[in-house]
Formats: C-alpha cells, sequence, structure tokens
C-alpha cells in the first residue's frame, strides 16, 4: 500500500487499544481513520472456542503448516484484498511499524508453500486484539483461529478481543459483552505479563488435544 494521508502514530495507536478504542476507515482508499468504542463488544473466550467435528477432521487430514510472523505484511494485505475493507494505508503502515517493534503478529497456514489462510492483531500485556483474517482454502480461517487460540492460551493471554461479532465468529464461540465489562476485562488483561513467542509451534494433534480438554 502507499501512503497517502498523515501516518498514524504507533504510541498513540497503542494507547488507543490499551483504552479499548481502535482505528477504522471507511474504505480502502479514504486517507482519513476513525475511532470507535463500541457500545457492544465482540471477544472470544479463550476457554469457549468451538471446535467443530469437521473442523478437527480438516485439521487432521489437511496437509499444512502453521508459521508465526513468516509473512506479517502479506496477511495485513490478503485481509484488506476484497470489495470492501477497513484497511487503509494509514493503518497498513501502522501495523507494519507495530509489527517491528513486537507488538502486532500474524499467524499463518501453509499449504505446498502456499500462504491460503491466516490472522493477525496486536497484543498489549494479555491482552490480543484479533484485526482481521482472510482464507483462500476452505476453513483456513478457522484452522488459523484454532491455533491461535491454543497459542494465546500457551502464551498467558487473558483476553480475545474480535471487536464486533459476526455470524462467522458466533459459530466460532465468539460472545458479545457491553462496553463496560469489556473495559474491565481489558483492565485486568493488560496489567497482565504474556508472551505471543515464547510457545513453540503446536502440532495438530496438541492442539486439538487441548481443545478436546476444555471443550
Amino acid at each position: 500500500m502507499t501512503d497517502t494521508a498523515q501516518a498514524l502514530d504507533p504510541d498513540l495507536v497503542l494507547q488507543a487499544y490499551a483504552a479499548g478504542i481502535f482505528p477504522m476507515a471507511e474504505r480502502r482508499d479514504d486517507p482519513e481513520v476513525f475511532w470507535v468504542d463500541p457500545r457492544r463488544r465482540g471477544i472470544l473466550p479463550l476457554d469457549g472456542f468451538h471446535l467443530s467435528r469437521s473442523l478437527a477432521r480438516r485439521m487432521r487430514r489437511t496437509p499444512h503448516e502453521m508459521r508465526v510472523n513468516s509473512a506479517f505484511a502479506e496477511v495485513m494485505l490478503a485481509c484488506a484484498d476484497r470489495d470492501e475493507t477497513w484497511i487503509n494505508p494509514p493503518i497498513f503502515d501502522v501495523f507494519q511499524v507495530l509489527h517491528g517493534h513486537g507488538y502486532a503478529h500474524s499467524l499463518e497456514i501453509w499449504e505446498d508453500g502456499a500462504l491460503v489462510g491466516g490472522v493477525y492483531g496486536l497484543a498489549i500485556g494479555g491482552l490480543f486484539c484479533g484485526e482481521s483474517m482472510f482464507s483462500r482454502r476452505t476453513d483456513a480461517s478457522k484452522m488459523a483461529l484454532a491455533y491461535l487460540v491454543d497459542r494465546l492460551r500457551q502464551g498467558g493471554f487473558t483476553l480475545f478481543d474480535t471487536q464486533f461479532l459476526t455470524d462467522h465468529l458466533a459459530s466460532l464461540g465468539a460472545i458479545e459483552v457491553p462496553r463496560a465489562e469489556y473495559h474491565r476485562r481489558l483492565r485486568e488483561a493488560t496489567a497482565r505479563e504474556a508472551t505471543f513467542l515464547t510457545p513453540p509451534l503446536a502440532t495438530v494433534d496438541q492442539v486439538l488435544q487441548r481443545m478436546t480438554q476444555t471443550s
């Protein structure tokens, strides 16, 4: 992406997320952003991910590789590659900076050397803000979320913010909470220590076994 507007300040963006506010754009080519603090917030409880039998079966039977932070920019570009997106150049650029500073991360699904699905987001303490995901193969984004939830749990995170609740996320266990409840959970999460990078890369069997134990 090419920046066509004044750059977002990375420190300001971190402060905003820590206060429960996040930036969006009206469309890809809009040079401006607006700040959002929804009255009802989407979250995915880390002990409530719904692992369907069909998803578990696909994860077992589909040859794939899960990677972390190996293609951050490519994941963002893939997430923005749709008819309507809120990811404009200022948002893309500031997340590249935040990735370089160790705050923004991607989790990717690869098949035969090709990037087929993934998710990216921002980590602050025990908070992970899931920004967007994409899929180029059936269930690739669901597979990425399963690996992501497992990684967050292993890394000590307590709050997985999905911003809004969609039917897709609801089918995976996401719920809505009022703004005041989200802010309470946010304060607790950001006061914790957690790490996105320390947990070792998990195998399919490890993820599915841990998911089954908590489902």
